[in-house]
């Protein structure tokens, strides 16, 4: 799911199932107050920073966005295959598609950064669902849907084609529903629905379910 930050709380996942988490932080007062939170949490493995890598949900805290920051999520989520959570205090209107085509499916505010809202976007992330505040997830919808009216007017099909069902299935994703209350609403099993985004994601070689959203609302599809 993509969404906007609903009140839920973490539960505890299969006793074989703890999410191994590395905390990355420009100082080390955020680190360590990111770790004491997490560390509350029995679902949650923390690992060290080296320890990033596929499987490994990747917490990364800054104030901004700077190209360091942009340059160190490119290489845990690309390069090291981790997922990642961005929790920062400031996010320009230009940086936010480039977060979200860079992996990135958890975005937290650092003044929102409680213990279990950190659990909420780091569960999230590890599922591979999005989990964008609110606000944001306006600005994403408004942003891609400026571009692609300023691409209007160019001839040709969209890049990569959609079905219906992915289409539907998407359009509820970006409202914030959860795989069972997608599947209610299209008359779906949850495998069903599931089914249908592994199958979007891995055909048109999209991260997660947050870059799918913002790849449809590009091409225009919702």
């Amino acid at each position: 799911m993509l969404s906007s930050s609903r009140t839920t709380h973490p539960g505890t996942p299969d006793s074989a199932a703890r999410i191994p988490v590395a905390v990355h932080a420009a100082d080390p007062i955020s680190r360590e107050g990111a770790v004491s939170q997490l560390r509350r949490f029995p679902e949650i493995d923390l690992r060290e920073e080296t320890g990033s890598g596929p499987g490994t949900v990747a917490l990364l805290i800054d104030d901004v966005l700077d190209d360091a920051a942009l340059t160190r999520l490119r290489r845990l989520v690309r390069s090291e295959g981790a997922r990642a959570v961005l929790v920062v205090g400031a996010l320009r209107e230009t940086e936010l598609l480039d977060v979200i085509e860079c992996g990135v499916g958890a975005i937290v505010w650092r003044r929102e950064a409680t213990a279990t809202r950190l659990v909420q976007a780091v569960l999230a992330a590890a599922r591979g669902d999005g989990d964008l505040p609110a606000d944001l997830l306006g600005r994403l919808i408004n942003q891609v849907g400026t571009l692609h009216r300023g691409a209007a007017g160019r001839t040709g099909a969209p890049v990569s084609g959609m079905t219906p069902r992915e289409v539907d299935v998407l359009r509820l994703v970006a409202e914030g529903f959860d795989t069972g209350e997608i599947a209610s609403k299209l008359s779906y099993s949850e495998r069903t629905v599931k089914n249908v985004m592994h199958g979007l994601t891995t055909r048109l070689h999209l991260r997660n379910r947050a870059h799918a959203v913002a790849h449809a609302l590009r091409e225009g599809y919702i």
